[in-house]
């Protein structure tokens, strides 16, 4: 066995749009894999990387704990919230002082928006054919 296996780590779930993302957080240096990848191989793009570091740059803890993630389902996008929202809930349980911070920054929050269904008749789900009046 690996020292990381037998090392305690720190479990959330984090889930957003379709996306779901199972991270376990422990202390280390910082850094994060991604379904075996780095953020930035991952993602692709920097602005995805600011929304998943985004609690760990909320409660001061950037560079001092290191995890390994599992995302699946979603795009890209809903796949960053989901990581974000999976780092929260594993900080909050890690350290219980964390809770207040991450709950004023809204990151504890599961933000529940997801795509509307197409409904019959409509173009999209609210976009209707054009009106001819004759």
């Amino acid at each position: 066995m690996t020292a990381m296996t037998e090392q305690k780590y720190f479990y959330g779930t984090g889930r957003r749009k379709s996306s779901i993302a199972r991270v376990r957080l422990f202390s280390g240096e910082g850094s994060f894999v991604i379904n075996g990848k780095s953020p930035s191989e991952y993602f692709g793009r920097r602005d995805l990387e600011i929304v998943i570091m985004q609690p760990l740059r909320v409660t001061g803890l950037l560079g001092k704990c290191s995890g390994t993630i599992k995302v699946e389902g979603g795009g890209m996008s809903g796949q960053a919230g989901a990581v974000s929202h999976g780092i929260a809930r594993a900080l909050s349980i890690w350290q219980d002082s964390l809770r207040t911070p991450l709950k004023r920054a809204g990151l504890l929050t599961r933000d529940s928006r997801v795509k509307e269904r197409k409904k019959y008749g409509l173009k999209r789900a609210r976009k209707a054919p054009q009106y001819t009046k004759r």
